[in-house]
């Protein structure tokens, strides 16, 4: 009797071990797929949801619009792309990792800029890994620019395949061959971005019973600026059409216009119109490959499984290296604290819940990627990870979300002109911080999106209040600053 007892014991706990293997496999297999875009230089008003008017022509990112979500005051966690790129991956401030520039960025002009950590840390437990750990197969696709050596490259961060992430900033070319260690040459003449949504398409066509995590990182819009040459032609026939080419503006400037924040340093001309066609060319060809890689969600039918987010890593380049894009009307671009270098688009869909065509004025932030997959996926929170996220799930299935406060510090001197200093934003206030000497510029985004009215002197309590809360941030941070140069007199501003 007490034999049968024990094997009916037995055969019971193993009834009970395969039904709960059954049940977890089948909770892996109903988890959403997460398809990502994170494409680099692209501005908010670069695409048709976001400008009507836009030069440029997205039909499949417009349509991405209309089945999801789209945020109208949706931001970058930097004014270049590095940072960014840490904090969508970690759910944190760059300041938190001293990620604050672009990584291999050492310019020097008044003051050194502050030390930065040029790699993602590894003791960061990235999204990829967060997935992975719950069943996901991880796709990595495009650039990754987040550490120079291999050990910090997409495979030794959470992914399964990595096509073309490594430590480059831009492509070699756009056109194969690229000399890419991570993405193996094309036939003569194929385009990089064409490549990657082909790679993207046989992952999504092939993948198993897992739900997978794909990640594409356009090196599209960044430079070098390059397009086939029959996107070029018609955009160039575009242009002449609408009289906006180069040719027909020459002795017309209000094409352009001068940045004059910093009277003692040279400014910088800013494109005011959209009428690049090599860049219009690099724009069709990103959303093409959207448009690709929608459409094999669909074939592989997966689209009502799958959550896509689309988004930019900073705002559009309009101040150096061609000017290619305006950012009209936000003010600056790429490098810069104001809108044009922060605001980018974000675009999200998870079928069955965003209803179709809804716009959102909520400010959100890269760092809030993490805990909104983990959250939406139903893996468990990480929020000693993902510090500075905050979940926009609640926003998706309209409702709202808890937030009043924003931080960006750029200690640096960018590139594209724009000058090194905080940004805080506290409802529809912001606040800029020179961090060469202290000055203040404060914006009221919601009568001023444009930011073209100083009203610091006005509001000298909401100054203060928002300085002291970018101490606080400084405090809880570690943030570093701008340093002397070797031998001069001259100090940097400083919090104290």
């Amino acid at each position: 009797m007490r034999w049968r007892m024990m094997i009916l014991v037995l055969g019971v706990c193993v009834c009970m071990s395969l039904i709960q293997v059954t049940c977890e496999a089948g909770e892996i297999a109903r988890r959403p797929n997460i398809v990502v875009f994170v494409v680099d230089d692209l501005g908010e008003m670069d695409i048709e949801p976001n400008n009507p008017q836009t030069f440029y022509e997205t039909p499949h990112i417009k349509q991405l619009a209309a089945e999801g979500m789209r945020f109208t005051q949706g931001y970058a966690a930097c004014q270049v792309c590095s940072p960014t790129r840490y904090s969508l991956m970690t759910g944190r401030s760059p300041v938190r990792a001293a990620c604050t520039d672009w990584f291999g960025a050492n310019r020097a002009e008044k003051f050194q800029p502050a030390d930065y950590v040029p790699h993602m840390p590894l003791n960061e437990i990235t999204l990829a890994q967060a997935v992975k750990e719950h069943g996901y197969q991880t796709f990595f696709l495009g650039k990754w620019h987040l550490g120079e050596s291999e050990e910090y490259w997409p495979e030794a961060r959470g992914f399964d395949v990595n096509l073309g992430g490594y430590k480059a900033g831009h492509p070699v070319s756009y056109f194969s061959p690229y000399k890419n260690p991570r993405l193996s040459d094309g036939p003569d003449g194929e385009y990089l971005t064409d490549r990657l949504a082909e790679e993207a398409c046989e992952l999504i066509a092939n993948h198993d019973e897992q739900p997978f995590f794909l990640y594409l990182c356009f090196y599209n819009v960044h430079t070098p600026l390059q397009a086939p040459a029959e996107l070029v032609e018609k955009y160039q026939a575009k242009a002449k059409a609408l009289g906006i080419s180069d040719a027909q503006l020459k002795d017309d400037q209000k094409y352009l216009e001068e940045e004059q924040h910093h009277q003692t340093k040279k400014p910088r001309v800013v494109r005011q119109i959209q009428n690049h066609p090599v860049y219009a060319g690099m724009v069709e060809k990103t959303d093409t490959a959207v448009g690709r890689i929608l459409g094999q969600l669909k074939a592989s039918g997966v689209e009502d499984d799958t959550l896509v987010v689309f988004t930019s890593d900073n705002g559009g380049l309009s101040t150096s290296e061609g000017s290619p894009t305006s950012n009209v009307p936000f003010r600056g671009g790429k490098g810069w604290g104001y809108e044009g270098g922060i605001r980018v688009p974000w675009i999200i869909k998870w079928p069955g819940h965003t209803k179709p065509g809804d716009v959102n004025t909520t400010p959100i932030i890269s760092a809030d990627l993490y805990p909104t997959v983990l959250e939406i996926a139903g893996l468990p929170l990480k929020p000693e990870q993902h510090l500075d996220g905050v979940s926009l799930k609640p926003l998706l299935n309209g409702q709202t979300i808890d937030r009043q406060t924003m931080f960006w510090h750029y200690p640096h001197y960018g590139n594209q002109g724009g000058y090194p200093c905080t940004v805080v934003r506290y409802g529809d206030f912001k606040l800029l911080i020179d961090l060469e000497n202290g000055d203040f510029e404060l914006f009221d985004l919601k009568q001023d999106p444009q930011e073209q009215k100083n009203i610091a002197e006005a509001h000298p309590d909401v100054v203060s209040d928002l300085k002291n809360k970018a101490i606080a941030f400084y405090d809880q941070t570690q943030a570093r600053f701008l340093q002397p140069k070797k031998n001069s007199a001259e100090e940097p501003w400083q919090p104290r």
